[in-house]
């Protein structure tokens, strides 16, 4: 089984957080190795020519016969054997070791077949070098924690104008038009554009366009159906004056779907305008429920489970129950029941279920699938409507087949 992070180490905090670190750890090993390494050369290279200087003072003595310096002898106590044994190979040479619980730089050269050595103290160099080593892990330690604190700021600056142009989008996708970043680097033309404020600036562009021509469609539907209901009205009077026969009767029928079709184009236009308000009453729902069906003159069962009342805006939930009940009969098979328990309202039929796309994305007008009746706006009024008195409608199959539509009323 694979570990599965936190989902908060995928955000791009996080995630520049790391790299900072990390980028701040590298940067302070790699310098913090050159100046070891430099320093501590540097160090060993002066205590070297320290050793070598009063070795050569020892060897001048040795040649005079005279006494040797201090700390200097022939094959003298704690000399390293490595040491020991190039100076008797008839080699000059130095090394750093332990002599008597502290560092020396021991410097040994040939003497007569034996090694003529001198001690110079070594710990204050290596005591330098602990110190520097110490400096260089303090103060790498408080530029790490530094720069972090100061990327982690900026970071949060820009991930924060990030989420709130993400918020923006989201806002807009569920229809609120008016919504706008307003990124200040985006109102003054002096100022340079980061990423993030060309982002927002596309985002506010594109919002403005979509805004304009969803506006520029709403009156373009409402201006067309408000000139065809005249004509249609005289229409259909004229209708009413043919002689009866088959020939009429499809004329009629021609025309009352007309004028079906552009009263949903009026209601739709109100539903995007929001220009009607809601009015909003207590009501009990199975008595609602029941007038619907009665109105609906089909044969559809009226289970209750459970009775409620609720209080909500009658002629729309009357609008949404009927348009529902009205696309089972025509897309579904029977039977055809609808269901009360609660506040909540099923309507289900028998048929082959509503298509994916409508699961998936809701109700689009003009598209209608099963049999191509219809224009694909009863239902897409009945999201609207339920939209308006704050219901929640959705749409999915039911268990053993058909179609379901779940009305969940306020208040649940």
């Amino acid at each position: 089984m694979s570990l599965r992070l936190p989902a908060w180490t995928a955000t791009l905090t996080w995630k520049s957080v790391c790299f900072i670190v990390g980028m701040c750890c590298s940067l302070a090993a790699v310098l913090g190795v050159l100046v070891h390494v430099e320093v501590t050369r540097q160090t060993v290279s002066t205590a070297r020519e320290k050793a070598l200087g009063k070795l050569h003072e020892a060897s001048q003595a040795y040649e005079a016969g005279g006494p040797l310096p201090p700390e200097s002898g022939l094959d003298p106590d704690g000399l390293p054997p490595r040491l020991r044994a190039l100076a008797v190979g008839g080699h000059r040479g130095t090394v750093v070791a332990d002599h008597r619980g502290r560092p020396v730089m021991w410097a040994a050269a040939p003497a007569d077949g034996r090694a003529l050595a001198t001690a110079v103290d070594y710990g204050q160099s290596a005591r330098t070098i602990n110190g520097l080593d110490n400096a260089i892990i303090g103060s790498s330690a408080l530029a790490i924690g530094g720069t972090l604190l100061v990327g982690a700021f900026a970071v949060t600056r820009v991930t924060r104008r990030l989420h709130q142009t993400a918020t923006v989008a989201r806002r807009i996708t569920r229809g609120d038009l008016d919504a706008r970043v307003g990124d200040p680097r985006t109102r003054d033309p002096s100022r340079h554009q980061d990423e993030v404020a060309t982002v927002a600036a596309a985002l506010d562009t594109m919002a403005g366009s979509l805004q304009a021509k969803l506006e520029s469609e709403r009156r373009f539907t409402a201006d067309v159906a408000h000139e065809l209901r005249t004509p249609l009205t005289g229409l259909q009077a004229a209708s009413e004056l043919l002689p009866e026969g088959r020939p009429t009767e499809l004329v009629q029928e021609r025309v009352r779907t007309m004028r079906q079709l552009t009263e949903d184009l009026l209601e739709i236009s109100r539903l995007d305008s929001g220009s009607e308000a809601v009015e909003t009453d207590l009501h009990q729902l199975e008595r609602l429920v029941r007038r619907v069906v009665r109105a609906s003159g089909t044969e559809t069962d009226v289970v209750v489970v459970r009775d409620a009342h609720v209080e909500t805006d009658r002629r729309r939930l009357e609008r949404v129950l009927g348009n529902l009940v009205a696309n089972a009969h025509r897309h579904g098979r029977a039977p055809v029941v609808v269901t009360v328990d609660g506040p909540v309202v099923t309507v289900r039929d028998h048929g082959d279920g509503f298509p994916d796309y409508l699961v998936a994305h809701g109700p689009q007008r003009f598209r209608s699938g099963g049999n191509g009746k219809g224009h694909g706006l009863g239902l897409t009024i009945a999201a609207g409507q339920a939209e308006a008195i704050g219901a929640r409608l959705t749409f999915g199959g039911a268990q053993g087949g058909g179609a379901l539509a779940v009305l969940t009323l306020p208040g649940t």
